[in-house]
């Protein structure tokens, strides 16, 4: 996989968890009806943005790391909760999965 699809992919992985988490909290399936506070769960997925557009390798090692918090969330709520949630949940999973497989690709493609 070259450099800038491993980055593509990346990026693309971690937006869309984002958008899932606040989605997922916000309306398709909150704890309270109307949203719950859970939505704060996608604030930390803010602070490295920037640094993962700019393709810069430290974020990516990081983020790689901050990542798995996303995917035991998703795997325990994947068994846990009933319905839509669990299914949202092993989206959750597949998502932090495909972005830590994304950024290993970045970083193996970019090392000098």
């Amino acid at each position: 996989m070259s450099a800038r699809a491993a980055w593509l992919a990346a990026c693309s992985a971690w937006i869309a968890l984002i958008l899932l988490g606040l989605a997922w909290e916000l309306y398709l399936a909150p704890l309270r009806p109307g949203g719950s506070w859970l939505v704060l769960k996608v604030v930390p997925l803010l602070f490295p943005l920037m640094g993962l557009l700019n393709g810069r390798r430290y974020t990516f090692k990081w983020s790689s790391l901050l990542v798995w918090a996303c995917v035991v969330e998703g795997a325990l709520r994947a068994f846990s909760d009933p319905g839509p949630s669990a299914r949202l949940a092993i989206l959750e999973l597949a998502l932090g999965l495909a972005f830590f497989g994304a950024a290993v690709a970045y970083l193996r493609a970019t090392r000098a």
